[in-house]
């Protein structure tokens, strides 16, 4: 699939598919019940079956020595029955499987991932004000390269709709080692593809969010199975063991923006619990109908909600003094972060530079673990937690990158317009902001303006809040806030009150520290509780799956799975790439060497 989460976006895929694809030929699917069922192609109808291998027939190798062509076209006819056993439906063509080194794939991008990432340089610059604006990517770096070295380092496999095939990352000079899970995850994505065509425009987001919202559902259904499958795997499957990672080379976790990393990830964690509510709800049958009308939301994944209610914001553009928008890039110059990116924001001041944004009472440990530390574990890897008062009851938000090419240097800024479901909601929002700014060494002048005079994201900050509204301006001198946003009001608002008479008291918040006695904790939404990071496809529509950085694949079934270890202090240099990545389809990364592996058995 074709994206680059640019905190906004480009990839996703349109079109309505014939009503009951996938869920009849479930039902009217005969099964293979014993192997003398499967015998040979002619068998292929059955579920469970594919090419005269059934899906429970022990294999006669492993690949401690490494696998020739040959066994590996019978561990992928295998695999095929496999997840026809676990998915209830045949797959109705042959999948090709392919190998590339990462040296192959770093050099000609064969992910598609770098073409995307770097784009021409007018995206380039609107793209950074966008990770800019999520606090992930500074002032002084690149969000192409933070984004190239994410893919280029930690994708281990992916699926190609234009192409109908799946190509493995494997390591260079050494004996041909695969994931038998990735292979798992990789073979959904081609069944998806045979039933609902991934190549379909309802599968490309025209935001960041809206990327990340049906990877929800895309990646969610591919990690649910490969999940099931890591279950046979403990019970009554022989399964190959994972690959030696000793020699995959999958980079360091330095090499890595953690932010963009843990905003990729989102889908392939809450993605999973997502599938499974709509199993719960109404079978395989309420998946097939989903993939037809994909969620267009974090928020809708995040909650469990796929009739999560948004609200459209109006802009008008009013800057003076030569401040342009960026009129060809994302949607008419603008991008929509979304719940999850806007959590990861929050969070990632924590991992990154040392801040307790999230819960400015307590330490940077306790701030990390809001995000890793979760009741909901999947079976191979972490499952994250995006939900937080801080970011609950988002309805929308719209961020325009502006540019200044009047005088002698360019300037840069942008306006982030945001919409809450209720007062409440929007006062907790706008006092975490603050809380951050004040936490990157903010001064509030005299006109309202905040000020961060040094670092990653220095410049001037005004914040205005208005109802359910909470409107962000950045541009470089204080002046310049007030000419990308005349007539924006800087003054603190008197109170908030929700829906239920609750009030948020702004007399009570000290910089965007919260008082717990003006906000009350009953007045948060549902999904506060924990529910578990931009993904990025190539142009043909690949659908990529990501490793660790160790050079593991997270996707292994070793009933492990990665947890934070934040360590004394929670935070630390090594990091992972920025937002404006993609979301499209990727196998669940495990998060870095940062992050320790833990059994779940």
């Amino acid at each position: 699939m074709r994206r680059v989460l640019p905190l906004a976006a480009t990839l996703a895929l349109f079109a309505l598919l014939v009503a009951g694809t996938g869920g009849v030929a479930a039902a009217d699917a005969a099964v293979a019940e014993t192997a003398a069922d499967c015998q040979t192609a002619a068998d292929n109808d059955l579920v469970g079956c594919w090419n005269g291998t059934y899906h429970a027939e022990e294999l006669g190798f492993d690949q401690s020595d490494g696998l020739t062509e040959a066994e590996l076209e019978t561990l992928t006819h295998r695999s095929m029955a496999r997840v026809e056993r676990l998915r209830e439906r045949p797959f109705e063509t042959g999948v090709p499987v392919e190998t590339v080194t990462r040296e192959e794939f770093r050099a000609n991008g064969t992910g598609g991932n770098g073409t995307n990432a770097t784009g021409d340089a007018e995206f380039r610059r609107w793209n950074d004000q966008v990770w800019k604006a999520l606090f992930v990517v500074g002032e002084d770096e690149s969000s192409a390269e933070a984004i190239d070295t994410v893919f280029g380092g930690s994708v281990s496999g992916f699926y190609s709709p234009a192409d109908d095939r799946i190509v493995l990352v494997v390591a260079e000079g050494e004996e041909l080692q695969v994931s038998e899970s990735t292979l798992i995850h990789e073979l959904t994505h081609a069944m998806q593809d045979q039933y609902h065509d991934l190549a379909a425009p309802r599968f490309v987001g025209a935001t960041q969010d809206a990327d990340l919202a049906v990877d929800g559902i895309v990646e969610g259904e591919a990690v649910y199975v490969e999940e099931r499958y890591a279950d046979r795997c403990e019970t009554n499957w022989s399964c190959l063991a994972p690959p030696d990672s000793s020699g995959s080379g999958g980079g360091s976790a330095a090499d890595y923006n953690l932010g963009i990393l843990q905003t990729v990830l989102q889908p392939y964690s809450d993605g999973p619990f997502y599938v499974e509510a709509l199993i719960d709800e109404g079978g395989w049958s309420a998946v097939n109908e989903t993939m037809n009308d994909p969620p267009n939301a974090t928020a809708a994944v995040i909650h469990r909600e796929p009739g999560y209610e948004t609200r459209e914001i109006e802009f008008e553009d009013a800057a003076e003094g030569g401040w342009e928008t960026y009129a060809d890039q994302g949607v008419n110059g603008s991008e929509t972060a979304g719940e999850a990116s806007m959590f990861v924001m929050f969070w990632y001041q924590s991992w990154e530079y040392d801040h307790p944004v999230l819960e400015p009472t307590r330490d940077v440990s306790a701030n990390v673990r809001v995000h890793t530390a979760t009741d909901e574990q999947l079976d191979t890897r972490s499952a994250y937690n995006y939900a937080d008062p801080a970011t609950t009851g988002w309805v929308d938000d719209e961020l325009y990158p502006y540019r200044n090419d009047a005088g002698d240097a360019e300037r840069d800024g942008y306006v982030w317009v945001t919409e809450w479901r209720t007062p409440t909601d929007a006062a907790e929002f706008h006092a975490t902001y603050r809380t951050m700014l004040k936490e990157h060494g903010a001064d509030r002048l005299d006109d309202g303006v905040r000020d961060i005079p040094t670092g990653d994201f220095r410049g001037a900050y005004g914040v205005e809040r208005d109802g359910t509204r909470v409107t962000i301006v950045h541009a470089p001198d204080p002046p310049d806030v007030f000419e990308l946003r005349p007539g924006i009001d800087l003054e603190e608002p008197a109170s908030g009150t929700g829906d239920d008479g609750t009030t948020a008291d702004d007399g009570a918040l000290d910089d965007g520290a919260l008082d717990d006695g003006a906000l009350d904790d009953g007045m948060t939404n549902d999904g506060t509780e924990p529910s578990n990071g931009a993904t990025d496809p190539d142009d043909s529509g690949a659908s990529d799956d990501v490793a660790s950085d160790d050079g593991s694949s997270d996707d292994d079934a070793d009933g492990t799975s990665a947890d934070a270890d934040p360590g004394d202090g929670g935070s630390t240099d090594d990091g992972v790439p920025g937002l404006g990545v993609v979301a499209a389809v990727v196998a669940l990364l495990s998060a870095t060497a940062l992050l320790r592996r833990r059994s779940r058995r």
